[in-house]
């Protein structure tokens, strides 16, 4: 007998479907680009932060020094990072995101895009707008997240 998907029952149940859907078309983007979703984290952080220290890629990550060594190790020895020797102290390296790291980010936003385009599509403009309008409404008394939050969840 088949399995059948679950029904979300309510309409928060049904947003997660949604966000799960954005999720795993995420999961399976960074995965056809050989990465794991700490590498992709970390890529996307040293896009950014150019020159960022282990300890702030350890912090923006919510996890261990250790583990950010581990992977920064894992993309340096595919060539996609570099650790570079800060001017004037030879103790501390900053890590860089290589010309081939930052080209597996290359179409990110795009296919991020193309992936919301394809959940809303069966709303028409009317709809997209009242749905727009209803989540701004409900989103307007939660407090913010912070950026790095929303990038990592």
């Amino acid at each position: 007998m088949p399995s059948r998907r679950p029904v979300a029952v309510s309409a928060l149940e049904k947003l997660r479907v949604i966000n799960w859907a954005q999720v795993r078309a995420g999961q399976e983007w960074i995965r056809s680009r050989g990465l794991t979703l700490q590498q992709a984290f970390v890529l996307n952080y040293l896009a950014e932060h150019p020159g960022a220290m282990q300890r702030d890629i350890a912090n923006a990550t919510r996890t261990t020094a250790a583990n950010v060594s581990g992977v920064v190790r894992g993309l340096e020895g595919r060539g996609l990072v570099e650790r570079r020797t800060a001017t004037g102290d030879e103790r501390s390296k900053r890590v860089h995101a290589t010309s081939a790291g930052l080209a597996l980010l290359d179409g990110r936003d795009a296919a991020m895009a193309a992936v919301d385009e394809s959940l809303l599509a069966p709303l028409d403009p009317s709809e997209r707008e009242l749905f727009d309008h209803l989540l701004d409404k409900i989103t307007a008394g939660l407090p913010a997240p912070e950026p790095e939050q929303l990038e990592s969840d």
